[in-house]
């Protein structure tokens, strides 16, 4: 199965990441951000973007990588990734849908004041002019498909331990 943790950049998704891997047996983290990296190592041949989700090419590589990484390890991965424009994320989770690989889909949420505190206080990224602009278009998505779409947990007053307690309680694997 795959955990997929959402959420605008600077909520905590890679840390809980990590938290949760812990707590479930025979679990990895795959983060997707990787493949857009490699996408950006052959850019001269890619249009310009803002953006590496926005090359086509960039959600059949992440469902393609996800099910031949489960194919060849099974368990679980827990891949901490934004996705906010709702016809990528349909297109990943079908996908992965297509090839019976269970998703379980969270959102991990904060109100925007925390976020931007989070985002300033940062000690490993520090303030980042490109998380914060990210902060407007997850509030968007948020509001019109994304809140619905998935599993809420709201970390403003929670730790990333916490938050990752939760995962692991709802897809009842404590």
């Amino acid at each position: 199965m795959i955990i997929w943790l959402n959420g605008t950049h600077g909520v905590g998704k890679t840390t809980t990441a990590a938290l949760v891997q812990q707590l479930i047996a025979d679990s990895r983290v795959f983060d997707a951000e990787k493949v857009g990296e490699t996408l950006m190592d052959v850019y001269p041949g890619l249009p310009k973007t803002d953006n590496f989700q926005h090359w086509p090419p960039w959600r059949p590589l992440v469902v393609e990588t996800a099910r031949r990484i489960l194919d060849y390890t099974g368990g679980t991965l827990v891949m901490p990734m934004t996705v906010l424009v709702e016809p990528y994320w349909r297109e990943i989770s079908q996908g992965l849908a297509s090839y019976d690989i269970p998703v379980h889909h969270f959102v991990l949420h904060a109100d925007q004041g925390t976020l931007r505190k989070r985002i300033q206080d940062d000690s490993v990224m520090g303030p980042s002019s490109f998380r914060f602009s990210y902060l407007s278009p997850y509030a968007e998505a948020f509001q019109s498909w994304l809140g619905k779409e998935a599993h809420v947990i709201d970390t403003t007053e929670f730790t990333p331990a916490q938050a990752a307690s939760e995962v692991a309680k709802t897809v009842n694997i404590s």
